[in-house]
């Protein structure tokens, strides 16, 4: 097995319930692991199990009664503090079963034990080559992003991600269709990170596997993955060009209500963002330059999200943010207004008020818009 990036919706969405009944068994020989690890999922984060390391051997049981997602981690990733050989493994428990892993966690380590893990390393060997190509691709972006810059790796990452994406999505489904009746075969349908396919690889599935102990594991993400693509579809109707921005008021880093209409006849750039939010922090320097090379041109309201009011305050005065900010509380209903789905989210407005367009993340195309409006 192969070290592997998961996106964040594949994280969020593979949870399942955690109790204290019923168990998985794991037995560990890893290398660079530390003497000490913890075993969580994403809702037992506040409570991880530690797990005593010996010479790279451990042995734990891991409670829960269903099929479930949980992670086995190094102590530095919760507490935030730098490691040499920080340790991530997502895996998957099945009640009743014994799970051996074996190898090195910084190249290679194969998930192995009892029947369904054994069913499970072979579907795990079946997707290695491409996630390895996946992890080269990665390596390559990165690299290129401290060589040549954003632009120049996101670029690169566009191209070659959607043909390593769509060559992934058809060794999981040719696994699938000539491993209906293996229960990892239901286990792998997540990796394919679309809804249509998601649903063809169910469909796959024999009966008895298809509605068997992990049926409700797929299901569940199958469910939040159709429910996260309906909010987004009507996330980009708010935000489609030419809509009326809806109107709202908010107070002020002085706490003075400042409303949005009170901007009208200018072009506006709804910023939303939060202290907590490291790519939001990471491209405040590239704004300010903008925002001073088009001085006058445009405003920029930044909308502070799920921040404490002292949180926000400190970090518009530590990052000395110039341009007019507001905080938004956790009851106001401006997010869901204007379908936030991830932040940083930017959001031009023409001088009427309507949207002109919305960016999501860290984008350079965000710049070179404001390059074709304003650098006329």
């Amino acid at each position: 097995m192969k070290k592997t990036l998961l996106s964040i919706v594949m994280l969020a969405v593979a949870m399942a319930g955690f109790a204290a009944d019923g168990k998985v068994h794991v037995k560990g020989e890893l290398k660079n692991v530390g003497d000490t690890l913890l075993a969580l999922t994403q809702r037992t984060m506040n409570q991880p199990a530690t797990i005593v390391v010996k010479d790279g051997k451990f042995e734990f049981d891991f409670p829960t009664d269903e099929v479930t997602s949980f992670f086995i981690v190094s102590p530095g990733l919760l507490s935030r503090q730098p490691e040499a050989n920080p340790v991530q493994m997502q895996l998957i428990a099945v009640p009743g079963e014994t799970m051996e892993l074996v190898g090195d966690v910084k190249s290679r380590y194969d998930i192995n034990g009892s029947k369904f893990y054994k069913e499970y390393h072979e579907a795990d060997l079946a997707m290695e080559a491409v996630n390895n190509e996946q992890s080269a691709m990665m390596e390559k972006a990165n690299k290129m992003m401290a060589e040549q810059g954003q632009e120049a790796a996101q670029k690169f990452y566009s191209e070659q991600m959607p043909v390593l994406t769509a060559k992934k999505q058809n060794v999981i489904l040719d696994f699938i269709k000539n491993h209906a009746a293996s229960e990892a075969a239901a286990a792998i349908i997540p990796e394919l990170q679309d809804l249509d396919k998601m649903k063809e690889a169910a469909a796959l599935l024999s009966d008895e596997v298809k509605n068997g102990r992990m049926k409700a594991y797929y299901q569940n993400i199958i469910d939040r993955t159709e429910a996260q693509k309906k909010a987004e579809e009507e996330a980009a109707k708010k935000q489609a060009p030419g809509v009326q921005a809806p109107e709202f008021t908010l107070n002020d880093i002085n706490g003075n209500p400042l409303a949005l209409s009170s901007l009208r006849g200018k072009y506006v750039i709804l910023d939303f963002w939060g202290s907590w939010c490291g790519w939001c922090i990471k491209g405040f320097p590239e704004m300010k330059n903008y925002y001073n090379k088009y001085k006058g041109k445009f405003e920029i309201l930044g909308i502070d999200c799920n921040d404490t009011e002292q949180k926000w305050k400190d970090a518009v005065k530590k990052n000395e943010l110039p341009w007019l900010h507001v905080y938004n509380p956790r009851s106001s209903k401006v997010l869901s207004d204007y379908g936030v789905q991830g932040f940083p989210t930017k959001i031009i407005l023409g001088p009427d008020g309507k949207i002109v367009k919305t960016i999501v993340g860290e984008d350079p195309a965000f710049y070179t818009l404001l390059d074709e409006l304003f650098g006329k």
